[in-house]
């Protein structure tokens, strides 16, 4: 196809890495690392390309040097602000040509949080009217987790620009879903690729191959315990007397039904170890139950078993006949998510924060924004941010000594009169009995109102919000000794004291 220009993904079909002439293309990454990587490599692909990049130097991309590209790359930088998005297309019109060929525009997915609906979709039509006028390609790359992002306030553009692409990072690969992408006469839309990266280069990883054989589909291993005492259930039912002999048996089948059991909730790191290992060696086609028997899961542990690849857990307070029915609706299916080739990796992705109780603001924001950024979290279940106002008898720092989180992820921080609460991993049905736990005296005594959030893009924009009054917060939190005090306190124009002498001190002479 004439005028046209590639991406440089490899291993990858030409009709979703290939940028028509012109076009306006649209790639978001969860992280800046990954935009930078993603920026690199398009660029050692071209022969001709201009780089503009928002609120970091266009170079800092370009160092060290690609792999390829031209050798001589024009570069532009803006400030990362709403006005100079708006005037984009302004200095487009004259400053670039057809010459400039590819465009490519690297900003924060945060500056366009500032732009509203109206305007950038007035945006969008003017830029690409600009870019069919010039004959010229913009690939757009922005990075970060945002309100912006989450929203899909893209998808309603389809109209509008050539194509729309999301690259996250998996813990141990990249998945790049393309919402939709037009190149020439061919649309190609929803399609999910499994990335991999060696030397700077994104190339597609080769999926795993179907089971040569099913010819155990209609098997079930299982611990007997699972069984509440009764017999076999028919000459497919195979009975174990514990979990590592179920595990066994399992590295043979392809796509049997492996039923673990959960007797105490020392064993979920174990069977983790084992579910995992299962799912990565014998495919998606196994179908993994664990049934609790005596014990209930939280909430951390069963997002850990299914990220480990565990199809359905059976609750302890489901009788025989409903677990029976739950094997029924499993039957036919296929694991669809990713699991990771690294369990340890796994494990720290999804328990992220080592920390609980009290932290300056700073560190709050830091530590919560981390988590929310985490892609392999569920969107909008990854806890809840909570602003709690004391009643009038009590200071908020009053109130932090009834507080005792108890669990990792579990941080407290404090804001002008607020108490601010983050609840890892909480639900918000849950939010009374957490609160119940965390406070050693009734909380409806300790608070007049609370406010809640719970989505993902509002927490992040509640964090936003307080990151801009941290400095001041932190002047009137943070304890300040009193020569520090008096000696910011100074008068500039004050006269510098006297420097101190030292004297002896001679003993006085003993009177007669």
């Amino acid at each position: 196809m004439k005028n046209s220009f590639s991406l440089g993904l490899l291993q990858v079909q030409p009709e979703v890495t290939t940028l028509q002439n012109p076009g306006c293309y649209w790639v978001t990454c969860a992280r800046q690392q990954d935009a930078r990587t993603f920026i690199r490599q398009v660029i050692s692909h071209q022969q001709s390309v201009t780089l503009i990049s928002a609120g970091q130097s266009p170079r800092e991309l370009l160092t060290p040097d690609p792999a390829g590209g031209p050798d001589h790359i024009p570069l532009f930088s803006l400030p990362e602000n709403k006005k100079s998005l708006l005037q984009l297309e302004r200095d487009f019109s004259r400053t670039l040509g057809s010459k400039n060929g590819l465009v490519i525009f690297n900003s924060s997915g945060a500056q366009w949080d500032k732009l509203n609906e109206a305007e950038l979709s007035s945006w969008i039509k003017r830029m690409r009217r600009l870019l069919h006028k010039r004959k010229m390609t913009l690939l757009i790359v922005t990075s970060g987790i945002t309100q912006f992002n989450q929203n899909n306030n893209l998808q309603r553009y389809f109209r509008q620009m050539d194509g729309l692409a999301y690259l996250t990072f998996q813990q141990d690969s990249w998945q790049y879903q393309i919402s939709w992408w037009y190149a020439g006469e061919r649309l190609i839309a929803d399609r999910t690729l499994r990335l991999g990266c060696e030397d700077e280069q994104l190339f597609a990883l080769k999926e795993t191959q179907e089971p040569l054989s099913l010819n155990d589909e209609q098997h079930y291993l299982a611990e007997k315990s699972v069984l509440e005492g009764a017999p076999p259930l028919s000459r497919q039912w195979q009975l174990f007397d514990d979990n590592q002999q179920v595990w066994l048996r399992a590295q043979q089948a392809n796509a049997a039904t492996v039923i673990f059991s959960l007797t105490h909730s020392e064993q979920i790191s174990e069977l983790a170890n084992m579910v995992h290992s299962l799912r990565r060696a014998r495919g998606n086609g196994l179908k993994i139950v664990v049934r609790e028997m005596g014990v209930s899961l939280r909430y951390s542990d069963e997002r850990l078993l299914q990220a480990c690849g565990v199809n359905t857990i059976v609750p302890t307070t489901a009788p025989m006949s409903r677990f029976l029915t739950m094997l029924e609706g499993i039957q036919g299916q296929r694991f669809s998510r990713r699991v990771p080739a690294s369990l340890d990796a796994l494990i720290a992705s999804l328990q992220p924060l080592h920390e609980k109780g009290y932290l300056r603001l700073d560190a709050f924001c830091q530590s919560v924004g981390q988590l929310i950024s985490n892609t392999l979290l569920p969107e909008n279940d990854k806890g809840l941010l909570v602003a709690l106002r004391p009643v009038p008898q009590l200071s908020p720092h009053q109130v932090l000594t009834l507080c005792k989180p108890r669990r990792f992820g579990d941080l407290v921080t404090v804001l002008e009169d607020r108490v601010i609460l983050f609840l890892s991993s909480c639900r918000y049905n849950d939010l009374d009995k957490a609160l119940k736990f965390i406070f050693s005296l009734p909380h409806d005594e300790l608070f007049s109102n609370r406010i809640i959030w719970f989505e993902d893009n509002q927490i992040l924009a509640e964090i936003s919000n307080i990151k801009k009054m941290t400095p001041m917060a932190l002047q009137e939190l943070t304890p300040v000794s009193a020569s520090l005090r008096d000696a910011t306190s100074k008068p500039i124009d004050a006269p510098e004291r006297a420097a101190p002498q030292p004297i002896s001190l001679l003993p006085e002479k003993e009177s007669r």
